[in-house]
């Protein structure tokens, strides 16, 4: 009898062990079997500060001076209610069904297979991605700049301010290359939270110390800059050029352009929001991260924008840390240019990541079996032969075109404006629809196809602003020879 029943308290024992086992287990992942995400609102908000605080914001002062105080601040408050507006409806776009136990949609693109389907996936994809490689190959042309920056403004020190100091930006887009290769080989986008917090940080450094500088220059000539419709027909910039009637159009048409891809980051939202735990649902979790970054980032915009505009009117540079509208305290130049520098490391892979994680997908789908090389365990670090391998491809493409294309006003404005309409306002307002099952010809249908047609007309208007700058550009360019 004592036999039979120590048996079955050892029966109970084994049987409470093993549920207590696969409970830990359940613990340990989500619903879809993959592992438990731990992302949160402040991490989701880190991920889009880091994304949407880059180099956009120090070219934001131009774009303002060429609309002027009236139309430049409203145009950026009005950038930022549709950001806010269409990335609500990209995450409502999580999960296919019930918002929160509907099947997950990973990336961008399986969001937009998920709702809409068809050849829209493919088109989808291509833009997309494409904006992507565009985007690390703008940052890494803000990178050189601002190392440049450095370099200069150590020499302006030196020799006064009347010395040239020209710098190459070729050895600074090595080096940031050099670096990228390194950070490339973090896994995945989970892995790289670390990154954007330090790159959150160093973002809102660099904008503080130029927000500080133009104050400072606005109370020293005791006058706010500017004018109420920005850049005059006949004005003449500081190279000797007059902006004519044409040249006023295509620079109004590119500080469009610019301020879009200031604010745009929707491109990697259901990547961003992928990361995030549950419950609560991530569509709501997101809502309050996407505010939060709206709020913080439109303030610190108007702020270092018009500050920017303020201090230096119609003669505002192109790069407020960079172009040289502040030549004192240079130290403090030097922190902030290296902040951008460092937020810039950061950037670069929280665009990154989706891309490669595409890639390397479809590369695990194509060798089911292994991805060729294989992987070796180094102790402290499993690598994969072949994200080493394609990965650093992938930065020496975007290095090389960099060194081709250095303008970085007009590749700036060019991203925002091919990536702006698409993926920040047409597939979030199709998917919407799809989603809700809005039915056409309801107010709530023509309201958002009002909205679509009217951003439409602005990426195009800012596709040929940028587009004319660049061949602007081109008249007195040479390859791999850029210097400033």
């Amino acid at each position: 009898m004592e036999m039979t029943t120590t048996k079955r308290q050892q029966d109970h024992q084994v049987e409470t062990m093993t549920t207590k086992k696969i409970d830990e287990e359940d613990e340990e992942v989500d619903d879809d079997g993959r592992a438990k995400r731990r992302g949160t609102v402040w991490t989701a908000a880190s991920h889009i500060i880091t994304a949407v605080i880059g180099s956009g914001v120090l070219s934001l002062a131009w774009a303002i001076a060429q609309l002027g105080w009236v139309v430049g601040p409203t145009v950026m408050l009005l950038f930022a209610a549709v950001i806010y507006f269409t990335s609500n409806l990209l995450a409502d776009c999580y999960r296919t069904g019930d918002p929160a136990t509907g099947r997950r949609n990973y990336t961008y693109m399986e969001a937009v297979k998920a709702n809409l389907g068809g050849a829209k996936v493919k088109v989808c994809g291509c833009i997309q991605y494409l904006n992507l490689l565009g985007v690390a190959i703008g940052y890494t042309i803000a990178a050189s700049i601002s190392m440049m920056a450095i370099q200069r403004s150590n020499c302006f020190h030196a020799r006064g301010e009347q010395d040239p100091c020209h710098a190459s930006s070729n050895v600074y887009m090595i080096m940031f290359g050099i670096v990228q290769v390194f950070f490339s080989q973090i896994p995945d986008f989970d892995q790289v939270w670390w990154l954007s917090i330090l790159a959150a940080v160093m973002s809102f450094r660099y904008s503080a110390v130029g927000l500080a500088l133009g104050a400072a220059q606005v109370a020293q000539n005791r006058t706010f800059a500017g004018s109420a419709m920005g850049v005059a027909v006949g004005f003449v910039t500081k190279t000797g050029d007059v902006v004519t009637p044409a040249q006023k159009v295509w620079r109004n048409l590119q500080a469009l352009g610019d301020i879009a891809f200031a604010y745009s980051y929707s491109i990697i939202l259901i990547e961003i929001q992928d990361t995030l735990r549950s419950p609560p649902a991530e569509a709501r979790t997101m809502r309050k991260a996407t505010g939060i970054s709206v709020v913080v980032t439109s303030v610190f915009y108007l702020l270092c924008g018009c500050m920017g505009y303020a201090a230096f009117g119609d003669d505002a540079p192109g790069n407020l840390l960079t172009g040289f509208g502040f030549y004192k305290p240079y130290w403090l130049l030097d922190v902030a240019n290296m902040a951008i520098v460092v937020h810039l490391v950061g950037a670069y892979q929280v665009y990154c990541q989706p891309l490669f994680a595409f890639v390397e997908r479809r590369a695990e789908r194509r060798w089911p079996n292994g991805l060729p090389g294989g992987d070796y365990d180094l102790g402290w670090i499993k690598v994969s032969v072949f994200r080493l391998a394609w990965r650093t491809c992938f930065v020496a493409v975007t290095t090389v075109v960099a060194m081709l294309l250095p303008f970085f006003n007009d590749v700036v404005g060019i991203l925002g404006a091919l990536g702006f309409w698409p993926l920040t306002v047409y597939f979030p307002v199709e998917m919407y629809i799809a989603h809700r099952r809005i039915r056409r010809w309801t107010t709530t249908w023509v309201g958002l196809q009002a909205l679509s047609l009217a951003c439409l007309l602005v990426s195009l208007a800012a596709a040929v602003g940028s587009i004319a700058g660049v061949l602007l550009d081109l008249k007195s360019y040479r390859p791999f020879r850029s210097t400033y």
